[in-house]
């Protein structure tokens, strides 16, 4: 009997993200251009998975720009890397990160531009055949995908781009470990957004458990400064010190997303990050997909051997009332 110890498939995910080594080295410097300033958790736990990656790998960050607050005017060192960050808004759903990722590429085209795991979608195929004359014009342009289906869009219309698939930089979190025992059964952690499946309305409301998004995860207050820490990083005086408590305020909520999570035996979700927040917790959880296919083809390549997750294959997920969402305080 061969007492060889397969290695755990968070550990090996974990380890596949070394391949952006390749592309920006340890003791690079780079410009983190578009991390996320909302209350979705998801692009909040690439972020924070995204920024261990760089501390782990000895990769300095010399600038950071949201959204908010890139200057297009910005002169980048030429030994700089640009390096944008990933998720799921790559493409036309998502105008505003599309706009400036498109922006980026067209000003600077004699610095390295790696776009982290994005999974891409388009609706309208003219606006990705805009988005592939801009790219494919740039000569030195890497972008890493999460899923198959983004694969292939990205190798068939960016010829001239380095295109490779990879998980989401979420992973570089594993393991996330708990402090305390579970006290509820379920969690439904279901989309209420323009990504929800359309079939969530067609399964019975009495679904046992309590009901969460992220939208509901934290209250109007919380909410409200993340408004007001968004404004001030609009403002060339106030930007520094915005960013600064930015990246302390994100902390606290992703650490109360997981203090949440923890709360629960199991995770039922249609959102992505719900899925790999529950799997870098080591948490029973079950994967409903969206609405065009992000969940299963993610849950299909990559934590599909994840023992603690399971993907939902019937056609049917739930869409609960308002009513029935938890309205949750800060105090957890």
């Amino acid at each position: 009997m061969s007492n060889v110890q397969r290695i755990h498939p968070m550990d090996e995910l974990k380890k596949q993200l070394e391949s952006i080594l390749e592309v920006i080295p340890s003791n690079s410097k780079i410009y983190y251009i578009d991390y996320p300033v909302h209350s979705n958790c998801g692009d909040l736990l690439i972020m924070k998975g995204t920024e261990t990656f760089f501390k782990d790998h000895r990769i300095h960050v010399t600038h950071r720009y949201s959204v908010y607050d890139f200057d297009y005017q910005v002169e980048i060192p030429r030994d700089e890397i640009i390096v944008l960050h990933g998720g799921g808004n790559f493409g036309d759903l998502y105008e505003a990160h599309q706009k400036l990722r498109e922006n980026i590429v067209q000003q600077y085209p004699n610095h390295k531009i790696v776009i982290l795991p994005q999974t891409i979608f388009y609706k309208d195929q003219s606006a990705l055949h805009r988005t592939a004359a801009i790219f494919n014009q740039h000569p030195d342009l890497h972008i890493y995908v999460r899923d198959e289906i983004s694969f292939q869009i990205a190798s068939e219309n960016f010829p001239n781009c380095e295109v490779a698939l990879i998980p989401d930089m979420a992973h570089q979190l594993w393991p996330i470990e708990l402090k305390r025992s579970p006290r509820k059964e379920k969690l439904n952690f279901f989309r209420t957004d323009i990504e929800q499946l359309s079939l969530q309305s067609s399964i019975s409301t009495e679904q046992q458990g309590d009901y969460l998004d992220w939208p509901t995860l934290y209250n109007r207050y919380e909410k409200k400064l993340i408004y007001y820490i968004s404004k001030g990083l609009k403002k060339r005086a106030s930007r520094a010190i915005s960013q600064f408590l930015w990246m302390k305020y994100s902390d606290y909520l992703v650490n109360k997303a997981i203090r949440c999570f923890a709360d629960y035996r199991m995770i039922h979700s249609s959102r992505l990050h719900g899925h790999i927040l529950s799997c870098l917790m080591a948490k029973p959880n079950v994967l409903i997909d969206n609405s065009y296919g992000k969940n299963s083809g993610y849950y299909r390549i990559w934590t599909h051997e994840v023992n603690t997750a399971n993907m939902d294959t019937s056609s049917k997920t739930i869409s609960p009332p308002t009513a029935k969402y938890l309205e949750t305080t800060a105090t957890v």
